[in-house]
């Protein structure tokens, strides 16, 4: 009885907000009321057909309540042999309030994502649990395989098609479960699902109410290629920044950077500033934001010093003026756009993909049995781009022969558009929240994407109908603590960075009420708190508790 309560508690605050709650009984769940499959023109992008294949009742819980897992798959049009199904669930609660969410995936899919979570979405109870039917698809491979990295509809697929083919199926489904299509339907993403998140608003603005695009991969195809880049820097061993030197550069970035928000603590509130610094595009020409970590005569006296006074060789420096400053292609990608942002200046304790721990094959000084180097997104560059997943990423050369399949890639792959107009103008709302310790997803890519929305749109009509959130000092998880020394270099405690705050809320008050978020809300980590500034703004200390976000203002760059 207290399940039955609970459940219909959630749906109920839903459906006094309008909706009219609809009910799929237990003997609905199967292929006689919601047949076998789904016609191909039913789908907004190509597929050979589109098959119905388990139908699975599931009886409440504490935290769920009852609903009906149906599953699918979307079969390719493409007959090859790294040809692949897009495999797709959708849980149609037993008692529903007339919302839909699509999850979106991580990393380079190949699983369907966890369907009853929250996922970064909301602090309370899941979209089930709120009578919200939910669905998601594994994009059209499956993880761990690579085969179908040389199939040009399966890029397609994982691009933005397997959203749209997804999204149409789940459409069908809720009008044969309960009559009816979703009064509002939303898309929660995640990293690369954030990415999918802002790329069904640029391309299929008709189809989402409201978007959550957390730590979002904008510029997909050069983030996979990125980590490469850096290493292809890094070729002559005299450019190899090594990880004995990582307390050096965080140091350096703390010293010049952590009293630029008012406030010496640890952390680098003002990101901006510091990128300004340290993005040797910017500003006078010739300026040497390194100049005081310069080992003397370019001769590093002990290179496995890991302390913060170890210093840096010319070499070195250049490798980090390519990281933390954007990085020039050779020729315009998909909607004008010239360069990836690469990183800001940040205190990821292990520089995660941007330092190296080894030489690797094709760089001077490795050894002759050498690893190829690989990271989460290498299959991107050997299969999609070189289209031989056995190369050695480190051979490719930038305006080279693969330009023209950058170019392709980048059209396919990345959520660069800047016109969301048409996502406006239907009512669309979204909301991005970003981290700039974030040394999986691109900080520099996220804000510059933000920025080219502003030049296109103008900030006053972006604010009507979209905020990027940034939490500094925060990783991929938006996730972090203060930095272990004050840019004083005073050791301090660390603590947890306020990261908390109900995105679902308030990204359903801005949609179903009109009530739209402010530019500064307040975040939570235990008793402390912050605000969490809408780009441009950024926390100001003014005065009082370190610790409490009274004591902060949202300010201008």
């Amino acid at each position: 009885m207290k399940t039955r309560f609970v459940v219909a508690l959630a749906a109920g605050a839903l459906i006094a907000a309008g909706q009219t709650g609809k009910a799929l009984p237990e003997g609905n769940c199967s292929s006689a009321q919601l047949g076998t499959d789904i016609p191909a023109a039913s789908i907004g992008e190509p597929v050979s057909a589109v098959k119905l294949t388990a139908f699975v009742w599931i009886t409440a819980t504490s935290t769920l309540p009852a609903h009906c897992k149906v599953d699918g798959a979307m079969l390719p049009v493409e007959t090859g042999t790294s040809a692949k199904p897009i495999l797709f669930r959708i849980l149609l609660p037993g008692s529903w309030s007339g919302h839909a969410a699509q999850i979106g995936g991580g990393g380079m899919n190949g699983v369907i994502p966890d369907l009853t979570g929250t996922r970064g979405i909301t602090t309370g109870a899941p979209l089930l649990a709120r009578g919200f039917a939910v669905y998601g698809s594994d994009s059209g491979h499956a993880n761990g395989t690579a085969d179908w990295a040389l199939s040009d509809e399966a890029i397609r697929n994982l691009g933005y098609m397997q959203m749209k083919k997804t999204h149409d199926a789940a459409m069908v489904l809720t009008q044969r479960a309960y009559g009816d299509r979703p009064q509002f339907n939303y898309y929660f993403g995640t990293s690369q699902g954030g990415r999918e998140a802002l790329t069904v608003a640029q391309r299929y603005s008709a189809d989402y109410d409201g978007i959550i695009a957390n730590v979002p991969i904008v510029n997909f195809s050069s983030l996979m290629l990125a980590p490469e880049l850096i290493r292809i820097h890094e070729k002559p061993i005299a450019n190899w920044l090594t990880p004995a030197k990582i307390n050096a550069v965080r140091g350096e970035f703390m010293r010049q950077c952590d009293s630029l928000d008012g406030l010496v603590d640890g952390l680098i509130n003002n990101y901006m500033a510091c990128r300004a610094i340290f993005d040797v595009k910017q500003g006078r020409a010739g300026r040497d934001p390194w100049a005081a970590k310069r080992c003397p005569g370019d001769r590093d006296p002990n290179p496995a010093d890991t302390s913060a006074i170890a210093c840096l060789t010319s070499g070195q420096i250049a490798t980090l003026d390519m990281v933390y400053s954007p990085y020039m292609f050779a020729t315009p990608l998909a909607h004008g756009v010239r360069s990836f942002g690469m990183w800001v200046p940040n205190t990821d304790p292990s520089g995660s993909g941007l330092i190296a721990p080894t030489r690797f094959r094709g760089q001077e000084g490795a050894p002759q049995n050498a690893a190829v180097h690989s990271h989460l997104g290498a299959l991107g560059v050997t299969g999609f781009l070189m289209q031989d997943p056995a190369a050695n990423p480190l051979d490719y050369v930038e305006g080279g022969k693969w330009n023209g399949r950058r170019k392709q890639l980048s059209e396919w792959l990345d959520a660069t558009d800047p016109d969301l107009s048409r996502f406006a103008a239907r009512g669309g709302k979204v909301i991005v929240t970003i981290g700039t310790n974030d040394t999986l997803a691109s900080p520099g890519a996220q804000l510059a994407y933000y920025e080219s929305l502003i030049a296109q749109m103008g900030q006053g009509k972006v604010d009507t109908f979209a905020r990027l959130f940034v939490l500094p000092q925060t990783n991929h998880g938006l996730m972090g603590t203060n930095y272990v020394v004050n840019g004083r270099g005073e050791r301090i405690e660390t603590a947890a960075i306020p990261n908390t705050y109900d995105r679902l809320g308030l990204l359903t008050d801005w949609v179903e009420k009109k009530v739209g978020p402010g530019r500064q809300i307040p975040v939570a980590a235990g008793a402390r708190t912050l605000p969490m500034c809408s780009y441009p703004e950024y926390p100001k200390y003014l005065k009082g508790p370190a610790t409490e976000a009274a004591s902060y203002t949202c300010a201008a760059k």
